[in-house]
């Protein structure tokens, strides 16, 4: 395909028609995906705070919004134009998260929230695109073959500090989605197996670093009721049983909507935001839940196909760690419903009520389709 350079900025461009063959080749199932993902979403969360002093419905409608604002806007602009302002992203991301622990708003038991006026996000959000831009633009630079140890630290370390910072807000549950994103990105690099085994071993003494001085009694009490349920089950219990319950309620086609107990009599907490997958199971019942995670499925199998075949080292990595870091929500967030994994504030991509992280994931979707879009200029 014939490219266009521009002299004044070295930039290629695409004669009309083949910018719209190349529109035609984008992989718009992962906008459609998300799409369905979000209607979803905004019907359940309709009906998880029915009952609520205050219906979000309008609320997720304005965010989804600004969603599709955002995936638009990212998909106008090359990645490449992002990632050489990678590292002024970083350290704004960074000023940020300090500024939340000086002046932020506590919600949920984390002081993890700026409010400008009426309007409230978190910072931590916009780090997890920040650090994933940054570590796309550092590894990207690395020649093939596997990774030294050195490069491994240095991208470490980049994660490691918007981590810690969220950690002491504390949002333990926020701070690990840090990981996925790195993780994704090393294994594609290419990273050797004794630096996995040394990573795993270096996670694990965070691990007890952090149960003994950043967690708070009640994140231990998670962890714990986790292992033991019936440890506290009208406390730290409560949510996993009601989860759980919620769940198996469903069966296989559910209640029908707005008709689960669990969440319309108030016994799900948080049901329209970190549990709105049982309110779904609990509507929908198992097909209902299959039906999402067949959309995620879609989406993550639309974004594999962007990276294969990006035209550039970092459209590969950088995609590589959104889907990452979207993908480990889901996994995490499910399993977290069913009792699998201990309850942190992990929200569902697209589906749970929030605008930081709605935001977020349609900025992650037209920064994947602007990839896939450039695919024929960055080769």
């Amino acid at each position: 395909m014939r490219k266009h350079t521009n002299p004044s900025t070295g930039s290629f461009s695409l004669p009309d028609g083949a910018r719209l063959r190349a529109l035609a080749g984008v992989r718009w199932g992962l906008l459609l995906a998300a799409l369905a993902l979000a209607a979803i979403g905004l019907a359940t969360v309709h009906s998880a705070s029915a009952e609520l002093a205050v219906d979000y419905l309008p609320r997720q409608a304005a965010w989804i919004g600004v969603g599709l604002v955002a995936c638009a806007a990212a998909f106008a602009v090359d990645h490449r134009l992002l990632l050489a302002f990678a590292l002024p992203l970083y350290l704004l991301s960074l000023l940020l998260l300090v500024l939340v622990l000086l002046v932020g708003h506590e919600a949920g038991g984390a002081q993890g929230w700026l409010r400008v006026g009426g309007f409230g996000f978190q910072p931590s959000e916009l780090a997890k695109l920040a650090t994933a831009l940054l570590l796309a633009r550092m590894l990207a630079r690395i020649g093939g073959g596997h990774l030294t140890g050195r490069d491994t630290a240095r991208a470490l370390g980049v994660v490691a500090v918007p981590m810690l910072l969220t950690v002491v807000e504390p949002d333990l549950g926020g701070a690990v989605m840090f990981l996925p994103v790195v993780a994704g990105m090393l294994f594609v690099c290419g990273l050797p197996w004794r630096l996995v085994t040394v990573a795993a071993l270096l996670a694990l003494l965070a691990g007890g670093v952090a149960w003994g001085q950043f967690m708070k009694p009640y994140q231990k009490e998670r962890v714990l009721t986790f292992l033991d349920v019936e440890r506290d089950p009208s406390g730290a219990g409560y949510q996993a049983r009601q989860s759980k319950i919620a769940v198996g309620s469903g069966e296989l086609l559910g209640k029908g909507y707005m008709q689960g107990s669990q969440s319309q009599l108030r016994f799900l907490p948080a049901r329209h935001t970190d549990f709105i997958l049982a309110v779904l199971a609990e509507e929908r019942g198992f097909l209902g839940v299959a039906t999402v995670l067949l959309l995620y499925g879609a989406y993550l199998a639309g974004g594999a196909v962007v990276a294969m075949r990006a035209g550039d080292r970092s459209g590969l990595l950088l995609v590589t760690g959104l889907l990452s870091m979207i993908g480990f929500h889901v996994l995490y967030n499910s399993a977290m419903v069913v009792g699998l994994v201990p309850i942190t504030g992990i929200p569902l991509p697209f589906l749970s009520y929030g605008g930081s992280f709605l935001t977020v994931c349609f900025f992650a979707t037209g920064l994947i389709l602007g990839i896939d879009y450039r695919r024929w200029v960055n080769r």
